[in-house]
């Protein structure tokens, strides 16, 4: 079953995310720091820290969002690193971001649909996505067009939420989750549904073993899963 954020639409899963993206856009980053008491932010750091033996020169950062996860791959010191989302508002806002911070001329920010990418087979050294692999329509057509733009011996990591699975810390994690942060996100977003649809679409993502079972399907390899902070999320890595 496909997780959708406005369950009587009958646009598809894509259109939906874009437009659910778009309309919490000016309020997305206080909420991702604040819903996540901050830990979002050291989880980037990790991510980005598996990268650093690579070199990578030319990153990809797919489901950008407004740049958080591009702009830490800068401690990387690349020559070029793209982002890419469906969301034009996540969008304008990220662009906003690079040119407050200087970082518009390192930082590259542009509409694209990840199952899609507008690039050349074997063009980046590096493709990263946080937390957004789980709002792909069609899941491994999205992931094989990460692999297919990625070089041969490159590095793809993908930071996505999971399910923590050991007493106490499960039962407290769901009821954050399901009822907790949906409040919040309501009040403080305008858009009930956005809020609703994350813990709907964390259930519903194959995460664990399972995850890295479709990687190594789709032809990635040495993938591995490494679970952060009791399981809320996992940071999976593979390489072409």
């Amino acid at each position: 079953m496909t997780v959708v954020p406005y369950k009587e639409d009958s646009a598809g899963k894509k259109q939906q995310v874009a437009r659910m993206f778009d309309s919490i856009s000016g309020n997305y980053d206080f909420l991702n720091h604040f819903l996540s008491l901050g830990i979002d932010i050291r989880w980037r750091k990790k991510a980005v820290k598996l990268l650093a033996a690579g070199n990578p020169k030319i990153i990809l950062d797919v489901a950008t969002g407004t740049g958080d996860f591009a702009i830490e791959t800068l401690t990387l010191n690349p020559d070029q690193v793209i982002g890419v989302d469906i969301s034009a508002g996540m969008l304008e806002v990220g662009r906003k971001k690079m040119k407050n911070r200087g970082y518009d001329q390192k930082i590259d920010l542009q509409l694209a649909d990840s199952e899609n990418l507008p690039f050349t087979e074997n063009k980046f050294d590096a493709v990263i996505v946080a937390f957004g692999v789980r709002n792909f329509e069609n899941l491994e057509k999205g992931l094989a067009e990460m692999l297919r733009v990625l070089k041969p011996g490159g590095r793809m990591i993908v930071l996505e939420f999971s399910k923590p699975s050991k007493f106490p810390f499960k039962q407290f994690y769901n009821f954050y989750f399901k009822f907790i942060l949906p409040k919040i996100g309501r009040l403080i977003s305008r858009d009930p549904a956005a809020y609703t649809y994350l813990p709907e679409s964390v259930q519903a993502f194959p995460d664990g073993e399972v995850f890295t079972k479709i990687l190594d399907r789709l032809g990635f390899k040495q993938t591995s899963c490494k679970p952060l902070t009791f399981g809320i999320s996992s940071l999976y890595t593979g390489i072409k």
